[in-house]
């Protein structure tokens, strides 16, 4: 266990009561623990699902603790009074209650927002859901996929003749997750300023909607869906994956000055006076000729060379890594982000840190993903006899 340094943990004294699952709530929640508010994550007896997902080391889920870091665990059975009345008063030493749940369940457990507000009015109930917590579809469920492909997000993700695909990260889920984070901090301030909490209503659509910014702003501009580029940018070209000798390579040349390096990279100058790619716009309306005419020359040398000439020209680049080669990048290596993990089992892993920094230090892991219930007992004499007060 790591020491916590009270440089980076700007939420040191507030606590945070989590009821939440799987990924859109507990990666809220570590984004509040990593920044040192003390996260209760209130399990069932089964534990969280999560828990169970592989790939294990020494019987705990490397998932779950990707999730889960620097919390604290207590099981309690919501659907007895008595553990319902714990949760009261842990809610009641909380500052923000965290919950992703869909619609209704937590007020069927006597724990929704309208049942405590009058008893806790300095709470921020941040509730996490698929469609949020009102509306014709609010009472449906929702997973990372199930929203990606309600989102329009999958529409645009896949090559321009293939299927449709999701993300290959759960973008949905965790931009949700940064949104409550967001949202959650924001309140924070006005409840300690004024005594007022708030209801925060995170809608999983609605959040994968919103960092969908430049494809809603084209159909509002256009009247048309955007659709499936591959790797390709609408308004951007040279912008995409292009094919050397030997792999694959990307190039960002967002601007002109970067698309006339290019061209005196690849030893075409004469594209530059082209007119079908005088300006951005003409480049990105042709872009699939301008890819033939470029991966001609790309093609008769390797993505070693290509990157060393791309780093002498100035040109944003990238290899296309697998998750090996990025966590060895020397960029992360040099930045700390990749850090040791104990395990509740007595496994040891890795885990990738938080990447912010806060006067030149990163958030730590100052406390291991907790054995399931492993703090029922410290956090039930915290709370008291256990009565609500």
């Amino acid at each position: 266990m790591l020491t916590a340094s009270s440089r980076t943990h700007l939420l040191t004294g507030v606590r945070v009561a989590e009821f939440c699952s799987v990924a859109a709530g507990p990666f809220c929640g570590m984004l509040l623990a990593d920044l040192g508010a003390d996260v209760i994550k209130v399990e069932p007896p089964e534990g969280d699902a999560l828990r169970q997902w592989p790939p294990l080391t020494a019987g705990d889920s490397e998932n779950f603790a990707s999730l889960n870091r620097n919390k604290r665990s207590i099981v309690l059975n919501l659907k007895d009074p008595a553990d319902v009345a714990v949760a009261l008063e842990i809610i009641a030493g909380s500052d923000v209650l965290l919950e992703n749940s869909r619609p209704g369940v937590m007020a069927r457990l006597g724990l929704g927002y309208p049942q405590i507000k009058h008893k806790f009015p300095r709470l921020v109930y941040c509730s996490i859901s698929a469609f949020g917590q009102t509306g014709p579809r609010a009472q449906e469920g929702g997973f990372d996929l199930t929203i990606q492909a309600a989102s329009g997000i999958m529409s645009v993700t896949g090559e321009p003749n293939g299927d449709p695909v999701k993300c290959g990260v759960p973008i949905s889920d965790f931009s949700s997750g940064l949104y409550a984070a967001f949202a959650i901090a924001a309140a924070i301030v006005r409840a300690r300023a004024e005594g007022v909490g708030a209801w925060l209503d995170i809608p999983m659509l609605g959040c994968s909607l919103g960092v969908a910014a430049l494809q809603t702003s084209e159909y509002f501009g256009t009247g048309r869906s955007p659709g499936r580029l591959g790797s390709a940018h609408p308004r951007n070209a040279p912008y995409q994956r292009y094919r050397a000798a030997d792999g694959d390579f990307v190039i960002a040349a967002g601007n002109q000055k970067l698309w006339i390096a290019v061209c005196q990279v690849v030893g075409l100058p004469e594209l530059v006076q082209d007119p079908r790619f005088l300006t951005t716009t003409d480049r990105a309306r042709n872009q699939h000729l301008l890819r033939e005419l470029l991966e001609a020359r790309f093609k008769l040398a390797s993505v070693d060379d290509w990157i060393r000439d791309f780093n002498e020209g100035g040109i944003p680049h990238a290899r296309i890594n697998d998750f090996a080669t990025a966590l060895a990048d020397p960029q992360v290596q040099a930045l700390g982000w990749v850090m040791p993990l104990s395990l509740p089992g007595g496994g040891q892993t890795r885990t990738f840190g938080s990447p912010l920094r806060i006067d030149g230090e990163s958030p730590t892991v100052y406390r291991h993903p907790p054995a399931l219930g492993e703090h029922t007992a410290t956090v039930k004499a915290e709370m008291g006899s256990g009565k609500v007060k």
